[in-house]
């Protein structure tokens, strides 16, 4: 989790929203990522889609079985279904998100009879420094 918070650092540092996610294999980082919605204007370039692309790129396969995904903030229903595609193995998390978070909060992704992979899913790591980072970023951006 801590590759991960480096990149959520990193997108904050370009005016991001602050959530890192990295994607590994046997205990390698295959993929690192943070979001980067703005830069590519691009709504769907969430820290977990890119950190997906890029791993699928580097293995040369459309899914990611036996990977492991570490991502800072609780996946969105979107990028959750991205992690259902890709049949990403283990997902782990940092802050919960009762807004716009649906593994844990709102629709439950995985829960749902139409899901047709859900990882095996943990929650709360590093959940400290994710929120910390998340909630610094939007106090300094109110002002």
């Amino acid at each position: 989790m801590d590759e991960a918070l480096i990149e959520a650092r990193l997108a904050a540092g370009r005016d991001e929203t602050p959530v890192g996610a990295v994607i590994v294999f046997e205990d390698r980082i295959i993929a690192r990522a943070g979001n980067e919605t703005r830069a590519l204007h691009d709504p769907t370039a969430h820290a977990e889609v890119l950190a997906i692309r890029r791993a699928c790129a580097a293995v040369g396969e459309e899914r990611l079985p036996g990977f492991d995904l570490y991502v800072t903030l609780e996946p969105c229903a979107m990028c959750a279904a991205a992690i259902s595609f890709a049949r990403i193995r283990r997902l782990y998390f940092g802050a919960s998100d009762p807004k716009g978070g649906a593994v844990e909060n709102g629709p439950r992704f995985y829960a749902q009879p139409t899901c047709h992979h859900a990882p095996e899913v943990y929650s709360g790591i590093g959940e400290q420094a994710s929120a910390e980072l998340l909630r610094d970023f939007f106090r300094a951006k109110r002002g």
